[in-house]
């Protein structure tokens, strides 16, 4: 049952997703795999919504070329670690949810831990490495995870759900060459933004969420598509016969 805090936190979205999905959300717990250009955004807006539990993953520190794009941080923050500085701030937003800070990277050995007791993922990372690993943890807990990625004025988005859907590797099975790291900020909200919707609608069981799809956003045209992904039974990751 909600307080009469949570009551007036939460007023204006009250009416469109009721008390139990407001109860929903308390309750839920979601590992944000990097506190960037698309974390920030993703883990402001998940906070505010008030998701009970946020668990926010990234071994790096604050740079001053961060600062364009990764809204989390400023320049007080310079050479913090990125979880801290995120933490702080999410804190200061909602203090009524619990923030783990983790300041290590994704990697083969840690991503099933990472994964652990969470009820959704998000691939808000910069390489594709770490997004495999926590595609195979996803696959393995039989978690959702929520992809995304930027680069200049375009984004990508795509819900994997397990058992049901194309998986990352199906979608990508090769790392995209990445000669270019440019990127307008507003890029990154825009993505991390709909990363945090669709991982609201996850939780609550709210609306279509993209699975199957990739959504692609055009910055440039203010264009958003759907390419199709088909799950690949010859995937090395959720082609498996326990995956299956």
């Amino acid at each position: 049952m909600l307080s009469e805090r949570e009551r007036e936190r939460y007023s204006r979205q009250l009416p469109l997703i009721g008390e139990e999905g407001q109860e929903r959300l308390r309750g839920a717990s979601v590992c944000v795999a990097g506190a960037g250009g698309l974390g920030s955004p993703s883990l402001l807006y998940l906070a505010a919504a008030g998701v009970g539990h946020l668990r926010l993953v990234d071994p790096d520190r604050v740079e001053r070329s961060n600062l364009n794009r990764q809204i989390l941080h400023a320049e007080p923050d310079i050479s913090r670690f990125k979880v801290e500085s995120a933490a702080d701030k999410i804190r200061a937003l909602n203090p009524d949810i619990m923030i783990e800070a983790l300041p290590v990277a994704v990697n083969a050995g840690n991503a099933q831990a990472l994964a652990g007791g969470m009820d959704l993922l998000l691939d808000a990372l910069d390489n594709y490495e770490a997004r495999y690993h926590l595609n195979r943890a996803a696959l393995d807990q039989g978690i959702p995870l929520v992809h995304a990625a930027v680069n200049g004025f375009f984004g990508q988005m795509t819900t994997v759900v397990p058992g049901e859907t194309a998986c990352l590797q199906c979608a990508f099975p090769y790392p995209p060459e990445r000669v270019d790291t440019s990127v307008i900020g507003v890029t990154a909200g825009v993505i991390g933004l709909l990363q945090a919707l669709e991982a609201i609608k996850i939780l609550i069981c709210e609306g279509e969420v993209a699975k199957n799809v990739l959504v692609v956003w055009d910055g440039r045209c203010g264009r958003l598509d759907q390419i199709p992904l088909v799950r690949d039974p010859a995937c090395p990751v959720c082609g498996r016969g326990d995956c299956a």
